[in-house]
Parts: C-alpha cells; structure tokens; sequence
C-alpha cells in the first residue's frame, strides 16, 4: 500500500488571489455554526459515512475511498475571525497510469484556514501576491505570508467540505502503483524524449 504525506498546509489560492471555488453540493457536509464556538475553542472530530465516501469517489475520479476522517481544532481570533487547523487521513483507491491498476493509498495532509465574514475576506483577497505584514494579521509570528481568510457563509463553516477539499488537494494526479514502471523511450523515436502519463494512457487503451 502506497502512502502520501503532506506535513505542510496546501495553499489553495491562484495568481488572481481568488480561493479555488468549491461545489455548490459537499459531498462530505459539516456545518458549524461559529456563534457556537466558545472564547476557549472547539475541538471536531469528523468521520465520512459509507455513502459520503461513495459520493466523494464519485465526483473526484477514485476507484474508492475506504476512509476519510480529519481531527480539528476551530479557535476564535481578534473579531468574528476563526481558525480552522488539524489533520486529515483518508485512505483511497485509486487507478495506476502505468498498469491501470487499482491500488491503495494512504494519505495524511495539514488543515490550515482562516475564516472571516464574507465581506472582511472579499477585502483581504485582493492583497494575495503582495507583502502583508505582520500588523496586517495574515502572517505568522515568522512574518510568512498566510492565504487570506475564506468567507463565512450564513454564519457557518463548512468542516466537512473544507476536509474534502484538501483530500483532493493532496491527491496524486498522476498515481503509480508501486513497483509499477514503463520503458520511457518505447513510445517515441527520440530516445531522449520522455513521454507524459496521458501519452503512455493512450498507448495502453489502443493495445487493450
């Protein structure tokens, strides 16, 4: 079984600073109303069901997935802004390039946001790609450069759709089994040229 370890938080904001958009419909849906959480914080535990993980399967092109859980922690900070930070595993199946076959993976990866109201977070996402400061609030105590807030939506963060979203973010788009190779130079005249997975797919499906 394969496994893949994102230790560090995903940044999921393009060259224009705008957050990748995410489905209208969550597979995997945790609503948490932020008016819920106390000064001291919240700690959540998720877990998708059988019919979540099916749906998740579906929609993001994996063979299964076999679990997806994430341990949470949501913090309040200066005004209506939180933090949503923790870990997510999951365990997938998804389809090798190379053999076609399916394979089991493991992943871990680092949850990091931060939320604030839709109007604040529309404001902040204009500063992606410029230097914010400390005295902005959007950069550790290191002076690194944090992604600007997302929004909070009818007064809610999505848990469950933020998990999923970076369970995509840490998929391999082009997953090999392991032990699984190809000769690079079979499938061009130029020995030097080394041929894209999409290429070697082809290959594959026109002598099947």
């Amino acid at each position: 079984m394969k496994s893949r370890s994102d230790p560090s938080p995903r940044s999921r904001k393009g060259d224009a600073g705008n957050a990748e958009p995410r489905r209208q419909t969550a597979n995997f849906s945790r609503l948490l109303k932020v008016e819920d959480v106390p000064e001291t914080g919240i700690e959540v535990s998720l877990r998708a069901d059988e019919a979540e993980c099916a749906a998740i399967a579906r929609s993001d092109g994996l063979v299964a997935v076999a679990k997806l859980e994430a341990d949470l922690d949501v913090t309040r900070q200066a005004g209506m802004r939180f933090n949503v930070s923790g870990v997510l595993r999951a365990q997938v199946v998804q389809t090798c390039v190379v053999s076609l076959d399916p394979f089991e993976t493991k992943i871990r990866a680092d949850i990091d946001v931060d939320f604030a109201s839709a109007v604040e977070a529309a404001k902040l996402s204009g500063v992606v790609g410029t230097e914010i400061d400390a005295g902005d609030g959007w950069a550790d105590s290191f002076g690194v450069k944090r992604d600007p807030p997302d929004p909070i939506i009818d007064g809610r963060i999505d848990l469950g759709a933020l998990v999923e979203e970076f369970l995509v973010l840490s998929l391999d788009p082009y997953p090999r089994k392991p032990g699984a190779s190809f000769d690079e130079t079979g499938f061009s005249n130029n020995p030097l040229e080394k041929v894209s997975p999409f290429a070697v797919l082809k290959k594959l499906k026109e002598g099947s």
